[in-house]
């Protein structure tokens, strides 16, 4: 007999609304409520992009990858209900013997990919699933991944109003970490020089670097440079112009619509320099060919 199998698809989530951000907010500080302060300036993040299409993108994606593969997916979220073990509970539910993880999120770190394998597990043991599971840990250097992210980039150069010359650089973006990862070792900041090397290396690239987004609010140092910082540094070199490419984001939310359509928009006009950013994978039907080849050989291994 055929065991049946199943797609485990893990994203981080996002509010579906003004009024879930607190508790989406308190969930990622583990609990904690956040100050008023931070509360106050995430919502307005969030006012000021108007709505975040995650949830809708990532069920999108969902969809996409049960289509190409004929096996059904569950969403579990980070952040959000459904949670990654409710996922995993209606998995057992359905009477799923074998899955694969699917983190939306090319590069593996032990605090990202790492932990959604950890709350899958988790929500195994909560929910009495004993079947088998096996998380994809990165495919960051994924030759479909890696040709869509030169096209975009290609497509997002073109829209430059400045004329592209030598001094036009890309940035390749992702989301930092605390640096603490790097005592593990943490594969996280090499895997995502591997992508830009490889996007760089397809295309030609004379110019090109890697920048660093969204670190949060904590106490600890965080991975950088950050592409505020960044967008600084390149105008004194004598940029006049930056494609930003965040390679570590397949979707479009707060990350990517705020923190590089808005911020990092406002500081490189401040500069003197023109911004483009590239277009999110999304659900391009190229990008969901990716990822469910990603899954079609994790399942035939």
């Amino acid at each position: 007999m055929t065991e049946k199998q199943g797609i485990l698809v893990m994203s981080y989530g996002t509010p579906r609304s003004l009024d879930d951000i607190e508790d989406y907010y308190t969930d990622i500080r583990r609990g904690r409520p956040p100050p008023p302060d931070l509360l106050e300036e995430l919502t307005e993040r969030y006012k000021a992009i108007g709505h975040s299409p995650l949830l809708e993108i990532t069920e999108a994606q969902a969809r996409g990858i049960e289509e190409r593969t004929g096996i059904s997916t569950y969403v579990g979220y980070k952040h959000i209900d459904p949670f990654i073990p409710d996922a995993v509970a209606t998995m057992a539910k359905d009477g799923v013997e074998r899955a694969i993880g699917l983190v939306l999120a090319p590069h593996y770190s032990k605090m990202s990919v790492g932990d959604y394998t950890r709350r899958a597990e988790v929500g195994a043991a909560e929910h009495g699933w004993t079947g088998d599971l096996r998380v994809v840990k990165s495919w960051h250097l994924e030759p479909g991944f890696i040709a869509l992210l030169a096209a975009r980039v290609e497509e997002a150069l073109g829209r430059l109003k400045t004329p592209r010359d030598g001094e036009t650089v890309v940035i390749f973006s992702a989301h930092s970490l605390p640096e603490r990862i790097l005592q593990a070792d943490d594969p996280y900041p090499d895997q995502l020089r591997e992508t830009a090397e490889a996007v760089a290396a397809r295309m030609g690239l004379p110019k090109w670097c890697i920048g660093w987004q969204s670190a949060g609010r904590t106490e600890d140092p965080w991975i950088g440079p950050d592409i505020l910082e960044v967008l600084g540094d390149l105008k004194e070199e004598g940029a006049t112009s930056v494609v930003v490419c965040p390679a570590g984001f397949v979707a479009d939310h707060l990350e990517v619509l705020y923190d590089i359509d808005i911020e990092a928009q406002q500081i490189a006009r401040k500069q003197g320099i023109e911004l483009v950013r590239t277009r999110s994978p999304n659900d391009d039907p190229e990008f969901l060919d990716v990822l469910a080849g990603v899954v079609k050989r994790a399942l035939s291994e």
